[in-house]
């Protein structure tokens, strides 16, 4: 589930933790591992709430709110991700398949070093990207494959699509197409 806010409860004993879970279901009880953006923790499900309401359980494609206790209220923020432990790993490096939007719609020439910020899931991340060998620049409505380094681990998986930002402005969107080993 990724991260979309975080409430403080009971005085900060109780971190609520709301998102849309992607895949799976949890239960009371169950342990997560917070993922990305430099943390990474396990906790335990105290309850799950739905429209205000206790549920025993929640499945895929349901927005909850997870109940987190035993966690420091810092160590969870917006653009982490829950997941059963061992199941997701954050990367700060991946390939990716990326097309960039028309001038029209505010892209611009994309070139080797260039800084922009990455958003996949609920993460907002700056990374430069690294043009293949040969290639200079993408202009707008062109595709490259390319290599991004982050300045912060999120979670990532192959296949996992994302877009971004060059010069403050969207500049197209990607495809995760392969993880380092």
């Amino acid at each position: 589930m990724p991260v979309e806010d975080v409430f403080c409860l009971q005085q900060g004993r109780v971190v609520m933790a709301t998102g849309r879970i992607e895949r799976g279901r949890v239960r009371k009880g169950d342990a997560v591992e917070i993922i990305g953006l430099g943390g990474s923790a396990t906790a335990l499900i105290a309850d799950i709430e739905q429209n205000h309401a206790s549920i025993g359980e929640a499945r895929a494609e349901m927005n909850v709110g997870v109940l987190l206790r035993g966690i420091a209220a810092d160590a969870v923020e917006r653009g982490q991700v829950l997941a059963a432990p061992g199941s997701v790993s954050a990367h700060i490096g991946f390939a990716a398949d990326i097309t960039l939007l028309s001038e029209d719609q505010g892209s611009a020439d994309v070139a080797s070093g260039d800084r922009l910020c990455f958003y996949a899931r609920t993460a907002a991340v700056w990374g430069t990207v690294t043009l293949p060998e040969g290639a200079e620049v993408v202009r707008p409505l062109h595709g490259a494959e390319v290599t991004v380094v982050l300045e912060e681990p999120i979670a990532l998986e192959e296949g996992q699509s994302f877009a971004f930002r060059h010069h403050g402005r969207a500049a197209g969107s990607g495809t995760v197409i392969q993880l380092p080993r």
